[in-house]
């Protein structure tokens, strides 16, 4: 969609990756901007009246522009989400909103990046990229982008028993072996999901604690109930860290969540202590999302997302595509790759994701397929180094994890699985040389 330039700023025109356009806006007292479409690489350099060229010593810092890249339409068509002074009083929020022809919805503090947002409908039929424009040209903004969405990562389900023929990941994974050295005690991993069925005797006893980003009257989910016990289930089934501890965060209804629910949920999940964030899900890239998450690896959170089940075709999705974050993929019994995976450079790992045994609602089982299987399976070996290691830093056991896993396809890294398959026992072993090792069926 081109770029229309308000009449101060000169004639409207397309802009195209490689143009700007400038807006001179006379109410904030000689700013001047360079706006361009964050996703397409571009910055937005301002420069106030006393502060360019002849006084180059303090300048401001660049800002980049949250109008979503042409093409992209996931997200909210009537909303957005904008970040202001927190001391704003409230007829000064009123006075924005009678500006930009806005309906206030929602505000919230997000503690982890210091900022506060307001989700705003625009009353109108202007779109969401105009209303955007707009609110960055007013001074008072510091950041506006659209309520981005975000869809979990598993296919259809089928019910099942948990026979142990059907626990494939158990041996692939090596965690008989791995357990006999650590089972996830005392670590704190957030699922970031839908509703889970704590009740389940798999989960049972394993939630530390809930929270509820979105409507907590919705019943418990499948979905939030496998990625849970893929973690800590301790029953009939082995989960990956059966001691770890859960952070359940309720932040999708019906598959489907927003940039708030999804910063509140990461707010909230260092704020309680996690170690590890667990985002089975996937979506846009999403500016405020990425601020989230690099404030969390800085506090020593390590990120583990789902690659995606767009097929090999899609361009990368988000969190797993963010740097601050693991990209994992799902492979089968076979070490083959699920058809329907992401693929491309940010590919960290792979792991299990292909006919899983895992809970269901109401007590059930269900045989699941989807990246998202494959993360919560990295999540939790990330659980059992932090119990062996409990200051091991992110980029620390992430090095750990790819220099451990089994290589898969060309050899070296890839697109296809990244670093190779994960393997429990190998990962656990190389924080305890010490220890002589034991039989396993794919550690070598």
């Amino acid at each position: 969609m081109p770029l229309s330039v308000p009449p101060s700023a000169g004639p409207a025109g397309p802009l195209s990756n490689a143009l700007t356009n400038t807006l001179n806006n006379a109410l904030n007292g000689g700013i001047t901007g360079t706006i361009s479409n964050a996703t397409q690489g571009a910055t937005n350099t301002v420069n106030r009246a006393g502060q360019g060229p002849g006084n180059a010593k303090q300048p401001l810092p660049a800002r980049r522009s949250g109008i979503p890249p042409v093409g992209e339409r996931r997200y909210v068509p009537n909303e957005v989400v904008v970040a202001l002074p927190s001391a704003l009083s409230p007829q000064a929020l009123d006075a924005l909103a009678r500006r930009h022809g806005l309906v206030r919805l929602q505000t919230e503090s997000i503690g982890l990046i210091g900022t506060t947002f307001h989700r705003w409908r625009i009353a109108d039929a202007r779109s969401v990229s105009d209303v955007i424009r707009a609110l960055e040209a007013d001074g008072g903004v510091r950041t506006a982008q659209p309520n981005y969405r975000f869809t979990l990562q598993q296919g259809a389900a089928t019910a099942a028993a948990p026979t142990p023929v059907l626990q494939y990941a158990v041996d692939k994974l090596d965690l008989a072996q791995a357990h006999r050295l650590a089972t996830g005690t005392t670590c704190l991993i957030a699922v970031i999901d839908s509703g889970v069925d704590s009740a389940h005797p798999e989960i049972a006893g394993a939630i530390a604690d809930r929270f509820d980003a979105v409507d907590p009257s919705a019943p418990p989910d499948n979905h939030g109930t496998a990625i849970a016990g893929a973690i800590a289930a301790h029953a009939q089934l082995t989960g990956v860290a059966p001691s770890a501890r859960i952070l359940a965060i309720r932040a999708f209804t019906k598959s489907e969540s927003t940039t708030l629910a999804i910063l509140k949920g990461i707010d909230w999940a260092v704020a309680r202590g996690a170690r590890v964030i667990n985002m089975s899900f996937a979506g846009p890239q999403d500016p405020e999302i990425a601020r989230a998450l690099a404030a969390a690896r800085r506090k020593g959170v390590l990120l583990v997302a789902a690659a995606g089940n767009a097929g090999p075709q899609s361009p990368p999705l988000y969190p797993a595509a963010d740097p601050n974050v693991i990209a994992v993929t799902a492979t089968d019994e076979d070490d083959r790759l699920l058809k329907v995976a992401n693929r491309g450079r940010h590919i960290a790992l792979a792991a299990p994701g292909v006919d899983i045994v895992l809970p269901a609602t109401g007590g059930g089982y269900q045989v699941s397929s989807g990246t998202s299987v494959a993360a919560a399976h990295v999540s939790g070996i990330a659980a059992l180094l932090l119990e062996l290691k409990p200051a091991l830093a992110p980029d620390a056991a992430r090095k750990i994890l790819q220099s451990t896993a089994r290589d898969l396809g060309p050899k070296g890294r890839d697109d296809q699985f990244g670093a190779g398959v994960v393997n429990a026992y190998r990962a656990v072993r190389s924080l305890r040389p010490d220890v002589t090792p034991v039989a396993a069926s794919t550690a070598q």
